[in-house]
């Protein structure tokens, strides 16, 4: 008996409130149709009516697109109640719902178009493995950054509304998030705040809010800057000195909480023991970022496997005999990126020494320019380069170890 006979295949269609499942057999029959809500209680009901289509012998097997997200908890449950359970890519199931002459668009579809994948393509759908450490660090790093995209937007409003009050203030601070500069905004949102206050006593409180680091120069430089600004005090000024006091807060608020949530991804990170960091240009964010798209290293059996996930590997484009091949823009996105940041931080030049941050990796880039390539062709390889170590480190947990290179050749 072929092996596809002794099963029957259960694509589901995922949702945020309710799950819609259809069974089919190796025949490509539909046996049912189960609508159940998405919530752990009622995943046996599930269990119940497929088991009603399983006869002596025959055993399911589900297919899940999605089992990072709305699918997680059912595809949990049925690990842990032994069922075999697929993870469907869903650009498969959207594949295989476009090759109809007439397309539809349901639940009952787009389940059974996944039934069909799981069926069609069984030996090469990854097993699900929704590992909770996994997941976990993924909403962390999610958390991160939305606490950073929201911190930038704060930012940008804080720059507005202190045009309106101090034209000169980007002579004031490097940073306007500074700890001194954001005390200084808070305190201070507007120049009228600053009238009647003597040198020594601004001075005095810049030393307080730096722990000694501005001078005296600094606060007869602010003060000089404020009143050549000129008056700039207007009707209804105290609504927006509280809105720029009111941003303050709030970026003080986001960055307290980017660093707490930092501080329990590094948590995180140790418990998984990888090194990621001992790598010139990882930090923990970026490290975090990286194991939080790649998963479980383990369900690439090699780093060609990594690549194409990522979207790094070239896929070849060809009619007739004639084609070549061509960058892809499949693959994941978010991983791509965090490989392309990485491939430019390997090859930058250090402006002041002139010396490369990973010699290797910029001899190895200049190598491939020499032999014809451009710079973002040379950049790929780099990228490509870079998921061979990085599949290497993870994979065994080793620290990286930078081959010897003469010091004329790195400079």
């Amino acid at each position: 008996m072929h092996y596809k006979l002794k099963h029957i295949y259960v694509g589901v269609d995922l949702h945020k409130d309710h799950h819609t499942a259809v069974i089919i057999d190796c025949w490509h029959s539909k046996l049912g149709e189960i609508k159940f809500e998405n919530k752990p209680s009622e995943f046996p009901t599930l269990i119940k009516e497929v088991k009603k289509y399983t006869k002596k012998g025959i055993t399911p097997i589900f297919g899940l697109e999605d089992v990072g997200g709305y699918g997680r908890s059912l595809a949990v449950y049925l690990l842990e109640n032994n069922y075999l359970v697929k993870e469907v890519n869903s650009a498969l199931s959207y594949a295989e719902r476009k090759s109809y002459p007439t397309t539809q668009k349901s639940d009952s579809w787009d389940a059974k178009c996944v039934a069909e994948v799981l069926l069609n393509k069984l030996e090469i759908l990854p097993d699900a493995n929704p590992q909770d450490i996994y997941w976990t660090l993924g909403q962390m790093v999610t958390r991160r950054n939305a606490l950073v995209k929201s911190l930038s937007a704060l930012k940008n409003q804080l720059h507005t509304q202190l045009n309106y009050n101090y034209p000169s203030y980007k002579k004031f601070f490097c940073d306007i998030d500074g700890v001194t500069a954001l005390a200084f905004w808070e305190k201070y949102p507007a120049p009228h705040h600053l009238k009647g206050i003597k040198a020594e006593e601004f001075t005095g409180f810049l030393l307080e809010k730096s722990r000694n680091s501005c001078s005296t120069k600094k606060a007869e430089t602010i003060l000089e800057l404020t009143k050549s600004d000129g008056e700039t005090e207007r009707e209804y000024q105290e609504y927006r000195d509280f809105l720029i006091q009111s941003l303050v807060r709030d970026i003080q608020f986001k960055k307290e909480e980017i660093s707490k949530v930092e501080k329990e991804i590094s948590n995180l990170m140790k418990r998984l023991d990888f090194k990621l960091e001992t790598m010139p240009g990882i930090n923990t964010v970026t490290a975090s970022a990286l194991v939080a798209e790649i998963g479980d290293i383990n369900r690439f059996s090699n780093a060609n496997k990594l690549a194409r996930f990522a979207g790094i590997a070239p896929v070849n484009f060809s009619s007739g005999g004639k084609g070549k091949d061509q960058k892809s823009k499949q693959g994941n996105r978010t991983l791509h990126g965090i490989f392309y940041f990485l491939a430019v931080q390997q090859v930058q030049i250090s402006k002041g020494s002139k010396i490369p941050r990973n010699p290797v990796f910029y001899e190895y880039y200049q190598g491939k320019i020499t032999e014809g390539k451009t710079k973002g062709q040379a950049l790929v390889c780099v990228m490509r380069r870079l998921v061979n170590i990085i599949y290497g480190m993870m994979k065994n947990k080793t620290s990286y170890l930078a081959p010897p290179l003469p010091q004329k050749e790195a400079v």
